[in-house]
């Protein structure tokens, strides 16, 4: 051998040598970032945890817990990144777990070539190189590598938009052991009092009553799922218990505004109530704010005393966006919190009402939800063919009843000028 073959040699041997060190030192980084996404894993578990639990109590993740989760989220991204990059730099030295990519120079010494010019002891090599594909996130053909790539699961579901409901909190809250509720309603009195002189005969008044029912009425849906999936994603049950409740809230704030009492529904406040005396209390210039006031005026006419307003909030929009002659806000500063109050009275936004529309009265007094079973969500797999299919049945369902006691307390119609009713 030559004093040029052993110098490259030993050129070699040194490359190796280094080479070897720098493969060591990716090793001990690379098990380093495993260990970090392990321990991000387990805080990403931990976190999912206390989110189902929320989502179960309140019907959605708190911000503080979603927050937390998406800064492990991208925390993780970078620590992928960064061990993607080592594993790509190690594979490349020949040092990865798997099939090591040779350089030109392991290709060139480990040829027939270079071994034959080893054995005559000089002479020339040659090697024929293939030109390199250019690397793709391609799944299919020479050089794609997307199966390597992972695409990044958040750990929490993403929610629709949802209503805020409110109309049961007007009224006072009840509750009731039996099927329906009973109560008694004086529908006639006769005043006769009168100033009476000495020992003449007093005047006779007269009161007459009525005995009225309201019945209990369910509300309920369902949802088929498989076990395994419940299983396997502990944040989906929690998930579905809060949309079912939710639901169940939906269809009971539309139920006590507008039930129309046949069948199974129940008998809502806008159908008991009374309509807005266009002709008697309201003129066709009236603005929106005006024909709130003055329906506020024909409760108070009934001797009641109004608690709330309820509109859509479209119409409540348009309120709060009126201006006067000099262009300034009617109902507040748009620079601060504008209080959701008009004529006094809190404003209830409910997307319950329809646009155009008001109701107002005396919520306290006027109507009573009574509670006969709470909104609950049950689990069985006593259903159908569940048992054999490993599938279960989420049924939520409540059972209330609505008593509007005093339907001449509410008043309700049109918004909009000009337009009767």
């Amino acid at each position: 051998m030559s004093i040029h073959d052993t110098k490259l040699t030993a050129a070699h041997r040194a490359f190796h040598t280094k080479a070897a060190g720098d493969a060591a030192d990716d090793q001990l980084e690379i098990r380093a970032l495993r260990d970090a996404l392990a321990t991000r894993d387990a805080e990403i578990k931990a976190f999912a945890d206390k989110a189902a639990a929320e989502i179960k109590d309140h019907g959605q993740m708190l911000a503080d817990t979603k927050a937390a989760l998406t800064s492990l989220a991208k925390a993780g991204t970078d620590l992928q990144t960064q061990l993607l990059a080592v594993e790509q730099k190690l594979a490349r030295r020949g040092g990865g777990d798997g099939p090591a990519v040779k350089t030109l120079g392991n290709t060139f010494t480990e040829s027939d070539e270079w071994k034959g010019m080893k054995t005559r002891g000089g002479g020339t090599a040659r090697i024929a190189v293939k030109a390199v594909t250019s690397v793709t996130s391609a799944t299919t053909g020479t050089g794609g590598v997307g199966d390597a790539i992972r695409p990044q699961r958040l750990p929490y579901i993403v929610t629709p938009g949802e209503r805020t409901f409110t109309i049961r909190d007007l009224m006072m809250p009840g509750r009731t052991d039996s099927n329906a509720i009973e109560y008694v309603k004086e529908t006639g009195f006769q005043n006769m009092a009168a100033p009476v002189a000495e020992l003449a005969l007093k005047p006779q008044s007269d009161l007459s009553f009525d005995l009225l029912s309201t019945p209990v009425r369910t509300l309920a849906h369902w949802i088929h799922a498989s076990k395994q999936v419940l299983d396997d994603i502990p944040l989906l049950q929690s998930y579905i218990d809060g949309r079912l409740r939710y639901g169940l809230a939906m269809v009971e704030e539309a139920q006590i505004l507008g039930g129309d009492g046949t069948g199974q529904n129940l008998l809502g406040i806008v159908p008991q109530s009374t309509a807005f005396a266009f002709g008697t209390y309201s003129l066709p210039s009236d603005t929106k704010i005006d024909r709130i006031r003055r329906a506020i005026l024909q409760v108070r006419i009934a001797l009641y005393r109004a608690t709330a307003v309820v509109m859509n909030p479209i119409d409540w929009a348009e309120i709060e966006t009126l201006k006067d002659g000099d262009g300034r806000y009617v109902i507040g500063d748009p620079r601060g919190v504008v209080e959701k109050r008009i004529w006094g009275l809190p404003v209830v936004d409910s997307d319950a009402i329809a646009p155009g529309k008001f109701l107002t009265g005396a919520f306290n007094m006027g109507a009573q939800l009574f509670d006969r079973e709470d909104a609950n969500v049950q689990v069985s797999t006593e259903d159908r063919d569940n048992f054999i299919k490993n599938a279960v049945t989420i049924r939520a369902e409540e059972r209330v009843a609505l008593a509007v006691t005093r339907p001449e307390s509410f008043v309700y119609g049109n918004l909009v000028a000009g337009n009767a009713g």
